[in-house]
């Protein structure tokens, strides 16, 4: 196989942290938007949308892991669902920093930030697409 046909045509960024959460959501693009504003995300690649407005793929880069995003394809058996069961917890420090990003960018606050039993700060935050995250600081 020659190098030009070992080659993709989109780039291939660098997959960052061990674990990497792929989000279906209705609207990924927009969820890329609001993320870059709530979390410092980074978007580092995405396919171009499609006629109805929709993309398969982001891969975004928040506080140094990967992060990646799809809107749902219900005829290709991929439908969007609610968000349930799961939160996805940023290990931050200066949280209060990070909180208020996220806040002021218009995530709906679920646990408030606060001083934790096992020795962190820590809260709850829901985004517009209904995910659930967290953040710990630990003191």
């Amino acid at each position: 196989m020659s190098a030009a046909q070992n080659e993709t045509p989109y780039p291939n960024p660098e997959v960052k942290g061990g674990l990497v959460a792929y989000l279906c959501v209705d609207g990924a693009s927009k969820a890329s938007d609001f993320y870059a504003k709530a979390f410092d995300a980074k978007e580092v690649f995405r396919y171009p949308v499609d006629d109805k407005g929709r993309t398969m793929h982001i891969h975004l880069y928040i506080n140094g892991s990967s992060l990646m995003l799809s809107d749902g394809y219900p005829e290709h058996g991929h439908p969007c669902e609610k968000p349930q069961g799961f939160n996805l917890t940023l290990q931050v420090k200066n949280i209060d920093r990070w909180w208020q990003r996220a806040v002021d960018a218009g995530a709906e606050i679920v646990l408030p930030l606060q001083d934790m039993f096992w020795g962190a700060r820590y809260g709850q935050l829901k985004d517009p697409f209904g995910v659930l995250w967290s953040m710990n600081e630990p003191k």
